[in-house]
């Protein structure tokens, strides 16, 4: 069996970062294993702007962004496999990987690093009546047909679902000379970025329907209508409401999950909200020596703040090969809970003798508040109250936590983030 130090599954933007990060912590043999046929993830078909503002200081592709961070891996001369799934890993961190080429491998990992993405949500199609003709497409795979295929999925579009892949694709149907009727929406709000909204539909012309959701499908062999209606606090379409729009194709952009059946299948503990791995303040996950970062971890709204995360995960996981960890088991462990409009935090715990001397806890809201406190509680003591004129949750939240405020509270057993109003 062969071993390496740090072994990285996934390739793309999370996984190179971290790569890129244990390297520069010190670790030589680090393996990337990718099951496409090259670096980059989802990245290389995202060929629009606005990628790299915090990372680079100036707006690049998403091919751009990539190609950065895999001359980094190139010049580090850190080794990659392409074309190589892997297909288990076990609680002493072997993991079982199998390629054309090699056939099935096991590799003896110091510590391994999830950075598996995401995947798109499919629900959206479960719910809905009407046949399953073909002009039925994911907003995903929509934008690699069109991007690096090659091919125009259909003239006259509409889409169910705004979260950000959904809205680019709106702007890119459009771009190709193709007709974008409606985007409908089932919440209140959009699960996109605002930015997106405004660049992807206002400035288009492409019309947003919030609460109002596809409730017929016309056509057997191919889509022909679509009918959507207008839906109540229920999610129930309501009566009278419906509006019917010819076309041959339906986009669904139903959001992002994060792809965890390795680490489910490996005993690695999931949150039931993000449905990624629970982490602590060095991104290792239930399973001592198994990190997570980027979109296995929780869906992210900017590239770069992925980018952010997986390098620390290379620096823990760095750590923990070197054996330098504090030993959790001895440490002031302190829980991180969300309430009151915050879903999520990540980590979901801190130990205070771990941690560096700030710590970014990233978390995301329920629903749309306005004019609202972002609001960080030391048991019952408020200590952070952040004003911010609007939070939705299609937009990630951060709040900032200090060392050395924590280590003057030995009692403190758990931090809460909350929304309030005042």
């Amino acid at each position: 069996m062969i071993s390496y130090d740090i072994v990285i599954i996934g390739g793309g933007p999370a996984g190179l970062a971290a790569a890129i990060s244990a390297r520069k912590s010190g670790i030589e043999k680090i393996l990337i294993l990718e099951r496409d046929r090259e670096l980059g993830g989802i990245l290389n078909q995202c060929i629009h702007n606005g990628f790299g503002l915090h990372t680079f200081k100036e707006e690049l592709t998403g091919p751009e962004y990539a190609y950065r961070f895999i001359e980094q891996v190139e010049e580090e001369q850190i080794e990659y496999r392409l074309n190589t799934m892997v297909m288990d890993i076990s609680p002493d961190r072997i993991v079982t990987a199998m390629s054309r080429e090699e056939g099935v491998v096991q590799i003896q990992a110091g510590a391994i690093i999830l950075a598996m993405g995401c995947r798109e949500r499919p629900r959206g199609a479960l719910n809905i009546p009407g046949y399953r003709p073909a002009g039925i497409f994911s907003a995903g795979t929509a934008q690699r047909l069109v991007n690096i295929e090659g091919y125009l999925p259909g003239r006259e579009v509409v889409i169910l679902g705004s979260g950000d892949i959904g809205l680019i694709m709106a702007r890119r149907m459009t771009l190709e000379g193709a007709k974008v009727k409606v985007v409908a929406e089932l919440m209140p709000y959009s699960g996109g970025l605002k930015r997106n909204i405004v660049q992807c539909l206002n400035d288009f012309d492409i019309p947003l329907k919030l609460s109002h959701t596809v409730v017929d499908i016309e056509g057997k062999e191919h889509v022909t209508a679509v009918t959507i209606a207008q839906v109540d606090e229920h999610n129930k379409p309501i009566p009278g409401t419906e509006e019917r729009y010819p076309c041959d194709t339906l986009l669904l952009s139903c959001g992002l999950i994060p792809e965890n059946e390795l680490s489910s299948k490996a005993g690695v503990k999931l949150n039931p909200v993000t449905s990624g791995p629970v982490v602590n303040e060095g991104l290792e996950t239930s399973i001592p020596g198994v990190f997570a970062c980027g979109n296995v971890l929780h869906v992210h709204d900017l590239v770069d703040y992925v980018s952010e995360e997986a390098a620390k995960a290379g620096t823990s996981a760095a750590r923990f090969v070197k054996q330098e960890k504090t030993d959790v088991s001895s440490g002031h462990v302190v829980e991180l809970k969300a309430t009151d409009g915050a879903r999520y935090t990540v980590p979901c715990t801190v130990n205070v003798d771990a941690m560096e001397d700030l710590l970014t806890v990233r978390f995301r809201v329920g629903s749309v508040f306005k004019n609202s406190y972002v609001s960080v509680y030391f048991e019952d003591e408020r200590i952070q109250h952040l004003k911010k004129r609007i939070l939705a949750p299609g937009e990630m939240e951060q709040v900032i936590l200090q060392k050395k405020k924590l280590q003057e509270k030995p009692d403190l057993n758990t931090i809460t983030i909350r929304i309030e109003a005042e």
